[in-house]
């Protein structure tokens, strides 16, 4: 029982915290009345030079690395600004051209990433603005950095990474909103209407996680499966990546994320009867290009069941047409484009989950595995 009484597993409890860490994790960084997110003082950078920024870089590695891919379709929305993501492993290998006028962020979880924090010294070292992401009051990480945010989800205990993950997307979402407060981009109303949609968040999540028993049954149908394919477009696509890297962590099934577009330029020769396919298909009608990648994917959708692969679909709450082509649908609540993706990734992790449960395998502690990789 790992010393619990009410979960078999860290792991399963972890997924369970995520609407508490998520409420956490914005509860008292808004201001309702004022329709302001207020970060001046943890983001700890004059406003002005927060003005004259003309790059983002975000650094981080494995499932921080995809919070940071998710903040970067956030950030450029909400800021303007070209945000880059990088692997922080490689990093400091690659002569990256960091300079000032340029913030980089970087994440992990433990805030004692030995790569993570390379590439932040590195990057101070060349003028940049740094500014951590980490779920340890305190560590080195957020010691070094000139702002710290920290990620409210508490303790996590499991390796396979669950509610600091959607804490960090949390938290990317609300620095970008403050970078577009800061340089004047986002008008109050609209502000209004996004601090709504956050304190909506964490109760859309408890729904999610009523999904938990149809991801059990999911997962003993597909229990011998030996490979998977997860695909997502925009930002869903790193929302792909890190379900196939929780199946693989857990579970040791052979999972490859791709973006939904890109499996006609050499993944669709894989596709048959024995490849099973998830792919993340919400649909948010107020945002300008969600209408033309869910057309997209409803064509890719009835390509890959023409192909007999079996599919599992995440669709936005009452899709009819999604439901009638996928072989099984999980719905998530009607959520905005920038904050779905905090929803989708919590039936797959309970799926992969079960995977490893059936399968007899130490969740928590998955082989070859530790928490924060303190040497490269």
């Amino acid at each position: 029982m790992n010393g619990q009484t009410d979960f078999p597993h860290f792991m399963l409890r972890e997924i369970f915290e995520q609407p508490a860490a998520i409420e956490n994790t914005i509860a008292n960084r808004i201001s309702v009345a004022d329709s302001v997110v207020s970060l001046s003082q943890e983001v700890n950078i004059p406003a002005d030079e927060l003005r004259q920024l003309n790059r983002i870089n975000i650094v981080a590695s494995g499932t921080s690395r995809h919070a940071g891919m998710v903040g970067q379709y956030m950030l450029q929305d909400f800021s303007g600004i070209p945000v880059e993501v990088d692997y922080a492993s490689e990093f400091e290998y690659s002569n990256p051209a960091v300079g000032t006028h340029e913030l980089t962020i970087v994440i992990t979880q433990s805030g004692e990433t030995s790569d993570t924090m390379a590439a932040q010294r590195l990057a101070r070292q060349k003028g940049s603005r740094t500014i951590a992401i980490s779920n340890v009051v305190g560590s080195t990480i957020a010691r070094e950095a000139d702002g710290v945010l920290y990620t409210y989800a508490g303790r996590e205990v499991s390796i396979a990474s669950t509610k600091a993950f959607t804490a960090q997307m949390a938290v990317l979402f609300l620095l970008s909103a403050y970078l577009g407060q800061v340089r004047g981009r986002i008008p109050k109303d609209v502000a209004h209407q996004w601090i709504e949609e956050l304190l909506l968040l964490a109760k859309k999540a408890e729904i999610v996680l009523r999904s938990n028993e149809m991801c059990k049954e999911l997962a003993q149908r597909f229990q011998h499966s030996e490979d998977f394919l997860f695909v997502g477009r925009a930002i869903h696509y790193p929302i792909a990546m890190d379900g196939a890297l929780k199946l693989k962590e857990v579970s040791y099934v052979h999972a490859e994320g791709y973006p939904t577009g890109e499996t006609k330029h050499g993944p669709n020769a894989l596709i048959d009867e024995n490849l099973p396919v998830v792919m993340i298909a919400t649909h948010d009608p107020s945002y300008p290009s969600s209408f033309l990648r869910y057309e997209k994917n409803v064509a890719a959708l009835k390509g890959f069941t023409k192909q007999r692969a079996k599919v599992i679909a995440l669709a936005s709450e009452g899709d009819k047409q999604i439901e009638d082509i996928a072989d099984h649908t999980i719905f998530v609540p009607q959520t905005p484009e920038l904050l779905s993706p905090i929803l989708e990734i919590i039936p797959l992790q309970l799926f992969a989950y079960h995977m490893a449960v059936l399968k007899g395998l130490d969740v928590d502690k998955p082989r070859n595995l530790v928490k924060s990789v303190m040497h490269e």
